[in-house]
């Protein structure tokens, strides 16, 4: 998964990889070169007294040296710049895999774990990205070039390295497959810390209601202790890992003084050779100490790769047609025929045998009870969830069988939590229609009974308004979201219970505003209050899943014993007779 993810994320990045790697590759040759410089001097010029020999090859020591600090700097640089760049690709496109998400897709990964998935997850990728381009690259070169020139310095201490390099090597895999599966782990318990964070953040005011602060303490501090025992397990490991790795790296110092000191003190080898193989063997071991930094990185990239694929791979289950159809003429005309949805492995159906049709400048409403299927029929229109039976058509067009965004483009939604986003009250009118000027956004503004109010915060339209809409009452969000599908100017409007939070007087008002704003469209509306709907053209009854009646409010209270219990319960008995 991370090789995958990688191939694909740093192609647009390939020339400067190639460079970073010429660049590390250079680095490296000249850290290797320098102990053999230095052995040179200490024998040919220490031993033998030649000072300018010393002098000059100590200048070709401090030239490369200067060198490879700036290649050093470079390298870097460019590293950290490709990581970003590449971190910021793959962060956009699980961003755009997420929009494409349906419904039914978001609730299989959660919003939390999407979260996680698009910041955590994203930020280890990155910083392995980072390491790989710098460690990766210069740790098998100086390993394998320092096994080469140690040997040529001192083949008779080459044994040690026989000893040292695979015991290290043994360790670095056992850390490995220790804490590969702990790092998977610990994502999947951290979305869990998020899920529960964001529960308690979002419903605060219910906990401190119901008195819940204590019980959502200890919930939190489950999930919090959950992932402390796993990241401390891990740490353990680590902790345990880089004193062995030194304490290796100590004992084959001394063994090499040890041993080469006896090959000196019998001129079986020069002074300067020794110093040269200590080094050597120093940089192999720190190349090893480099490859127990990546082991760190490795399995939380690894897992982290993993549930970015998952994300990436996702079909979506709501997707454009291979060949989309477009209706000859948009007029917001709808029909549903023999409609039936039900959502995986539920053993009922949601809707079944559902039929009838909007039409331009009419009115059809849908009540019933909760969950007879309400909102659930709106959100096939849009498509939003496909039907599982029958089809819905949209100006004759089958809803499957159009683009997506060119059907959205002539749907005004405003859905039953009506939510606003962080900006100003423009802003969030013009997400329907970014062109709409400020008189039409006033015009939509008066429909929605929302201009009063608008004119009367700090700044009109440059109001500030706050995530989720919080600054402003639930009444108030509904009307500025219809307000935002009025300034949109669809084809189709579409109206799910967004009236809940309004006085009687006021969605009097809205109802006959829409009436004449919406003449030329069609407009289905979903409530709860049979006030709201009566004067439809077409109210349509839904009990459990399926169409109780259909027809005017004085014919459906004469024919439609359901929809004359609603009345009954909500204007009384005098209503319904």
């Amino acid at each position: 998964m991370l090789t995958r993810l990688l191939r694909d994320y740093l192609r647009p990045y390939r020339w400067q990889v190639a460079l970073i790697v010429t660049l590390m590759a250079g680095q490296t040759v000249g850290n290797l070169y320098l102990p053999n410089l230095s052995a040179d001097i200490i024998n040919r010029g220490v031993i033998e007294g030649n000072l300018h020999y010393i002098v000059r090859t100590g200048a070709v020591m401090l030239g490369i040296t200067l060198l490879v600090g700036t290649v050093a700097i470079v390298a870097v640089y460019l590293a950290s710049k490709t990581s970003m760049g590449s971190g910021a690709d793959i962060r956009a496109a699980v961003f755009r895999r997420v929009l494409q998400l349906s419904s039914r897709d978001m609730d299989r990964f959660g919003t939390p774990s999407l979260i996680t998935r698009n910041t955590n997850d994203v930020q280890q990728i990155q910083l392995f990205v980072q390491m790989a381009l710098t460690l990766m690259v210069m740790a098998p070169i100086m390993s394998v070039g320092g096994v080469i020139l140690a040997i040529r310095e001192g083949a008779a201490l080459s044994p040690l390295l026989a000893v040292a390099v695979p015991v290290m090597a043994a360790f670095i895999a056992v850390v490995i497959v220790a804490v590969v599966p702990r790092f998977r782990s610990m994502q999947v318990k951290i979305d869990r810390i998020n899920l529960v964070l964001r529960e308690q953040i979002t419903g605060v005011r219910v906990i401190r209601a119901f008195l819940r602060n204590g019980p959502e303490a200890e919930r939190f501090d489950d999930a919090n202790l959950d992932l402390t025992r796993t990241a401390l397990y891990v740490n353990r490991v680590f902790a345990l890992a880089i004193p062995t790795v030194m304490a290796i790296l100590n004992l084959s110092s001394v063994a090499v003084l040890w041993f080469g000191g006896r090959l000196v003190s019998e001129s079986s080898m020069p002074i300067g050779n020794l110093t040269a193989f200590l080094s050597y063997i120093l940089q192999i071991l720190m190349s090893v100490m480099l490859a127990v930094m990546m082991a760190i990185l490795l399995p939380r990239a690894m897992a982290s790769a993993e549930r970015i694929e998952e994300v990436l791979d996702a079909a979506p289950s709501v997707a454009d047609p291979p060949a989309p159809r477009r209706p000859s003429r948009e007029e917001g005309v709808v029909e549903l025929d023999d409609v039936g949805f039900r959502y995986p492995g539920s053993e009922m159906p949601v809707l079944e045998h559902v039929s009838f049709s909007l039409h331009p400048g009419e009115t059809t409403a849908v009540i019933g009870g909760t969950g007879s299927g309400k909102t659930t029929l709106l959100n096939l229109i849009p498509r939003l969830f496909d039907v599982t039976e029958g089809r819905v058509l949209v100006d004759g067009v089958d809803v499957r069988e159009r683009e997506l965004e060119e059907l959205w483009r002539s749907i005004g939604l405003v859905p039953q939590a009506a939510y606003l986003f962080s900006g100003t009250v423009a802003s969030n009118l013009r997400l329907g229609n970014p062109d709409a000027s400020e008189a039409e956004l006033w015009h939509a503004l008066e429909v929605a009974q929302a201009s009063d109010f608008v004119a009367a915060m700090p700044g009109g339209l440059d109001a500030r308004i706050d995530q989720g809409g919080t600054n402003v009452s639930g009444g108030q969000r509904q009307r500025l979201s219809i307000a935002r599908a009025l300034a949109r100017r669809p084809a189709l409007y579409l109206f799910d219970d967004c009236f809940s939070a309004l006085d009687a007087a006021t969605d009097a008002r809205l109802r006959a505003a829409l009436q004449a704003e919406t003449r030329r469209s069609s407009m289905l509306i979903v409530a709860q209050r049979v006030s709201t709907i009566m004067h439809a053209d077409h109210i349509v009854v839904l009990d459990e899943g399926g169409v109780a009646g259909a027809g005017t409010h004085d014919e459906l209270v004469e024919t439609c014993p359901p929809y004359r219990e609603i009345v009954q319960s909500q204007l009384g008995e005098g209503a319904a007779a």
